[in-house]
């Protein structure tokens, strides 16, 4: 059985390392996305998951978070892959990044929600994991208003 201690290091490096995820994710949907705007969007989300990461480390500094290099997980490489093989097949693969993100930051807020609601975590840590759910969950709403427009 997990003490405390293991299970909120082991729940938030889960985190991290979807965040980490996240990160090469929407790097690699810039690299494939046709428009500007949308490659624009996808650096930022990019560089938005990397302030996560960093937010999450400074409201825990004494909980080991594991390795500070963001490589990804083999899971998610192979999710990228994937991104590369549909965006070479599909006939608009802007709309299916767009589609790939929206399925993405559902998880996410899902696992956010998990995690607050099965963890007692430090309050710190509460309020960072929160912030970051929030911040996603409008971002939602803001790429899917982007996929209807298009």
């Amino acid at each position: 059985m997990e003490t405390y201690p293991e299970k909120l290091g082991s729940a938030l490096r889960e985190i991290l390392q979807k965040n980490e995820d996240a990160v090469k994710g929407y790097e690699k949907a810039a690299e494939n996305a046709k428009e500007i705007g949308l490659q624009s969007y996808f650096q930022n989300k990019s560089k938005e998951r990397l302030n996560f990461i960093a937010s999450l480390r400074a409201a825990l500094p004494n909980i080991d978070l594991g390795n500070r290099e963001i490589q990804g997980s083999t899971t998610a490489a192979m999710h990228r892959t994937w991104m590369d093989v549909k965006a070479f097949f599909s006939g608009d693969d802007d709309e299916a990044m767009l589609e790939e993100a929206i399925k993405g930051d559902k998880a996410a807020v899902e696992e956010y929600e998990e995690i607050l609601d099965d963890i007692d975590l430090p309050p710190a840590a509460a309020e960072v994991i929160r912030q970051q759910m929030n911040w996603i969950n409008n971002d939602l709403s803001e790429i899917k208003t982007m996929e209807e427009v298009r």
